[in-house]
């Protein structure tokens, strides 16, 4: 009897479409990377059962050699063939060394003996355990070669996947959403443009390695061809979406605000696409969309960070983090200073303020708006939740900076990161409370409020014992610390084992977490609803980090920074221009492009003019988040956009008051930053030379 339809999982088109090849994709790059972690244990703890295990982790083979040789024989039979002929005798006469021959022979002798004795000695070693111990750790080395060979594939399967999701879903990142009908075909005919030429790239690209590379891999061979097909998908997912107008759309409109509604990605792979081709350079657009797969570990990582975040909405961690703070009854300014200084510790994981605003934007401002905090407040300190933490150990950017800048060090760059941290909180704090502070101070008294906090610590220990277990056991198990390498394939499964205790504990109760309320439906029911968020969120961010690359690569085609001098004869002239030239590459790009050009043009710049490197990357980390803030573009703004919803920045606009209360999501977090970035670029030249 087979399988009851009532049994099989009722899921939607998208879900099995996208959500489910999207959350085994990225499972499988868990397990490969955790695969390498296990297979080194297993060659240790071989060591340690078997001291030498090395030798046995493959059949010996009998040497060929003789061990029984007739020394005596031998040494005759070489005199024999070093005599000398009829032709040599007639330079004079030479003798043979037998001596010499007899000590050669009785080497080899031994040198032969001693192979057949380890060779004996390793079969009698190769026991059934030892094979059987031997056949699981190959198993894991040839998952571990199968991971590394696959993450460029998986990489691309994973954007085509999740960008056509995000085309179809009206998801990717734009100045301002959709609204009406001129907005639609505008940005869908804008993106099917873009899309075209990115597949005609692609393919040109495909044809120019074809012609170029003799022997060209199959693995390199399936990469292009698979971008090749994720355009050509994407390129058909546009088209579809122009063809059917949706209902519920206004008519008329502007074509100014039809134009900020193009996906940024779009509009940067025409400016670039144009550029290019105008050069006689028509696959440009792909050759610097394939400098991805030079960095896919860091861009697969980014894709697990935005799961993870979405697996945490899921959970009532957040929830009960804030709930600590409650019974002090913070006004909503302190709690949200309070929410951005902790949500710097998972940023400096992270690696870039977009990618945790994506993961963990959401969680944070619908906690702030339940704490009470008025939405301007609650968008501004989400915008800002990923802007402080990219100075602080060990986010991954400083260490990409510092690998690309043998002028500088991690150490270095982290020392004085601390103190910018703390910069730029204390300023978050100053302007919140003053500028704008709509709340009395009235915290609640300690007698009052720290009882109750300490009783909603309680909750919150299992899930502290759940994500200490992971950690440990990456720690002692496997011998891997929580670092910025490990964290991307950490993070995912700490939030898994978190979902797995709250399936054991609360399915079929009533959940109440930044995802909403609702009835627990079950480990499946989280992960499911988790990916189902991740999906398009993956979709939009890849596919705009690669086109930054793009136009990092017509700024560098172009010559643009070949027109500035190559010093200045004032560091003060020399950081004026840097910090204005920086924000606007904070506006355009993301941060990983934006350092590899900055690295590669500017710095030496900065270097020649006087500047030190570790003050003039200082300025550089503080002058790109100022960019991600700043309009037009304001990137920051726009994931914050994304993952809180149109209508939450909509009934904001309503807002009355001054031009500060209505305008405090965009203003407050330029003025922490740029003021933050005005005492970071100029204060330490004060004390240049002293």
């Amino acid at each position: 009897m087979g399988l009851s339809r009532r049994h099989l999982p009722q899921r939607t088109a998208r879900e099995w479409l996208s959500s489910l090849p999207v959350s085994v994709m990225l499972l499988l790059v868990l397990l490969f990377s955790t695969s390498t972690d296990i297979h080194n244990q297993l060659l240790h703890l071989g060591e340690r059962v078997w001291p030498g295990y090395q030798q046995l982790r493959v059949d010996p083979v009998e040497p060929a050699c003789n061990p029984l040789v007739n020394i005596e024989a031998e040494v005759d039979r070489l005199a024999a063939r070093e005599a000398p002929d009829d032709v040599t005798a007639l330079l004079g006469p030479a003798e043979v060394d037998r001596d010499a021959l007899r000590r050669s022979v009785e080497a080899s002798v031994r040198a032969c003996e001693a192979r057949h004795l380890d060779y004996h000695v390793t079969t009698e070693r190769m026991t059934t355990p030892v094979r059987v111990y031997r056949a699981v750790e190959h198993g894991f080395s040839d998952l571990t070669l199968l991971g590394l060979g696959m993450q460029r594939p998986l990489l691309i399967l994973v954007v085509m996947i999740c960008a056509v999701t995000a085309t179809l879903t009206r998801h990717h990142i734009a100045m301002r959403g959709i609204e009406t009908r001129l907005d639609y075909r505008v940005s869908y005919s804008a993106q099917l443009a873009a899309n075209l030429m990115l597949l005609s790239s692609n393919w040109l690209f495909l044809e120019s390695a074809r012609a170029t590379i003799v022997d060209m891999s199959a693995i390199r061979e399936l990469v292009h061809q698979l971008w090749v097909l994720c355009f050509a998908l994407l390129s058909l997912a546009s088209l579809w979406r122009l063809l059917r107008l949706p209902d519920g759309l206004a008519s008329g409109g502007s074509l100014t605000h039809a134009v900020m509604s193009i996906p940024l990605y779009a509009i940067m792979c025409l400016i670039s696409g144009s550029y290019f081709i105008s050069q006689g350079y028509a696959q440009g657009v792909g050759v610097y969309l394939g400098a991805l797969m030079e960095h896919a570990e860091i861009f697969i990582n980014v894709a697990l960070y935005v799961w993870a975040g979405m697996m945490l909405k899921q959970t009532r961690l957040a929830t009960l983090v804030f709930d600590l703070f409650r019974p002090w009854r913070m006004p909503p300014e302190l709690l949200a200073t309070v929410a951005v200084i902790v949500a710097a510790v998972p940023t400096a994981y992270t690696g870039a303020s977009g990618i945790f605003v994506i993961a963990a934007g959401a969680v944070i401002y619908h906690e702030l708006r339940a704490a009470g905090a008025r939405r301007q407040l609650a968008l501004a300190a989400t915008a800002m939740s990923g802007s402080m933490g990219v100075v602080l150990r060990p986010c991954l950017l400083v260490v990409v900076i510092a690998m690309l800048n043998r002028e500088v060090t991690t150490d270095d760059l982290f020392t004085w990161g601390a103190l910018v941290f703390a910069l730029t909180a204390v300023m978050f704090l100053l302007i919140t409370m003053t500028i704008n502070r709509q709340s009395r101070w009235e915290l609640a008294p300690v007698a009052e409020a720290l009882p109750q906090t300490l009783a909603n610590l309680r909750p919150l220990l299992p899930y502290v014992l759940v994500i200490a277990g992971v950690v440990l056991f990456y720690r002692f198990g496997l011998d891997v610390a929580m670092n910025e390498f490990s964290a991307p394939r950490i993070l995912p499964l700490m939030l898994i084992a978190v979902l797995v205790y709250e399936a054991l504990r609360f399915r079929g109760q009533q959940m109440h977490t930044a995802a909403g309320s609702f009835r627990h439906g079950g480990l499946e029911s989280s992960v499911r609803g988790a990916t189902n968020d991740t999906t398009a969120e993956i979709g939009a961010l890849l596919l705009l980090f690669g086109l930054s690359i793009s136009l990092g690569g017509v700024v560098e085609r172009a010559g643009i920074m070949e027109h500035f001098p190559q010093a200045f004869a004032s560091p003060w002239a020399a950081m004026g221009l840097m910090v204005l030239l920086l924000v606007v590459l904070g506006m355009i790009m993301d941060a990983f492009g934006a350092i590899i050009l900055v690295s590669a043009t500017v710095a030496t710049i900065a270097y020649q003019s006087g500047i030190h490197p570790v003050h003039f990357w200082m300025v550089t980390l503080v002058a790109f988040e100022l960019g991600y803030l700043t309009p037009p573009v304001s990137l920051n703004h726009l994931l914050t956009r994304q993952v809180v919803g149109d209508e939450e920045v909509r009934l904001s606009r309503l807002d009355t008051g001054t031009f500060y209360q209505r305008h405090e999501r965009i203003v407050m977090p330029m003025l922490v930053m740029g003021v933050s970035l005005l005492i970071v670029a100029f204060v330490p030249l004060l004390f240049y030379g002293l």
